[in-house]
């Protein structure tokens, strides 16, 4: 049975959730005039590795990403695996820290990190204890109930734009290319996009309505980073740590029963970003009782990953050691978010030799 719509919606909703939040500052930190230009690279590298890991996959109808690996042989499962495992690790850390300290931030100042964070993670880890199918269909509800909002805050967003701001279009300076800021962008361009090579055997998806999910994700790419520059300009608007955000807070209708629009595009986000963490929980429990501990059961897993990472995230003092984890995790999301397209590709160009001979 095709269940496209379940992949294409949690890749929609999971994909928002991350674009909206640190990708605007890091494509306007990256570079002062063109931002269209390092946005569209971003984009060709997206469906570059979305369309290398969709055709490898093809060639195992029935299989994941692990069990590819496991039959590759050892060496394999170890060269891609074990640094997968570690970075999902490392974005749920880096993902319920920083969701958390915005939330502190923006409306729960009186809160406690440690309980804002908490909260995070009991969620996910209650989510992701009831299985892939499950995050799913929370995923279709969500969608149904917080899509429309999201759409409408984009469209007032526009609200206060000068349309001036857009010029110059062109930038000759490309060393962009190599700058952290622009590097750190690439998690909303590769963090999440890995799990459809999890979900295949138990969701089973048509790879066509997954490109055609990423092509409606290219607009927000351009929005999140226009909005605030149209609003504010470069210059105003490279001073923000969370540059969309402020522009929503800045958005301000009369006939609307409600002083602040943040506070509801924020809440919607978060319950986006908590798909995210249990999908990624899932997955990485996934990777630990195939090739590590299969005699446990993935709830306990679950719950012992999640309390690890809550522990970590504890140790995290500031914002300035979120920042400095992911500048530390660039080299291995690279690692990642290439590596396992590109080996799935020549494992399934393998297969395809060996099937034809």
């Amino acid at each position: 049975m095709d269940k496209s719509l379940y992949v294409v919606i949690m890749y929609i909703l999971t994909h928002i959730g991350l674009i909206l939040f640190l990708y605007p500052g890091n494509i306007i930190d990256s570079s002062s005039q063109g931002h269209w230009i390092p946005i569209v690279i971003g984009i060709i590298v997206h469906f570059i590795i979305l369309f290398l890991l969709l055709t490898g996959l093809d060639r195992f109808p029935h299989q994941d990403i692990i069990t590819i690996y496991l039959r590759a042989g050892k060496l394999v499962t170890f060269l891609f695996l074990f640094p997968t495992l570690l970075y999902f690790f490392m974005a749920n850390i880096i993902t319920v820290r920083a969701y958390s300290e915005v939330v502190t931030i923006v409306f729960l100042s009186n809160t406690p990190l440690w309980a804002i964070m908490a909260l995070l993670l009991i969620l996910s880890c209650y989510l992701a204890t009831k299985g892939v199918e499950a995050i799913f269909r929370t995923g279709i509800l969500l969608f149904l109930f917080l899509f429309p909002l999201i759409c409408f805050i984009l469209v007032v967003a526009f609200q206060n734009v000068d349309w001036h701001y857009v010029y110059p279009l062109w930038n000759d300076d490309f060393s962009f290319l190599t700058d952290s800021s622009y590097l750190r962008s690439f998690f909303a361009i590769g963090g999440v996009f890995l799990f459809i090579g999890f979900v295949r055997p138990i969701i089973p998806y048509k790879r066509k309505k997954v490109l055609l999910a990423a092509v409606a994700l290219i607009p927000i790419f351009i929005i999140s980073v226009y909005i605030p520059v149209l609003t504010f300009g470069q210059a105003t608007a490279s001073t923000f740590l969370f540059p969309f955000v402020m522009t929503v807070d800045a958005i301000n209708l009369t006939w609307l029963m409600f002083d602040r629009l943040t506070m509801f595009f924020l809440l919607s986000i978060v319950i986006f970003i908590l798909l995210f963490i249990s999908l990624v929980l899932w997955m990485s429990v996934r990777i630990i009782n195939k090739c590590l501990l299969p005699t446990i059961k993935p709830s306990y897993l679950v719950i012992a990953v999640s309390l690890i990472i809550y522990i970590i995230c504890l140790w995290i003092p500031n914002w300035s050691d979120v920042e400095q984890l992911f500048k530390w995790n660039t080299s291995l999301r690279f690692y990642v978010i290439f590596g396992v397209p590109i080996s799935i590709w020549i494992l399934g160009v393998k297969a395809r030799k060996e099937d034809e001979s």
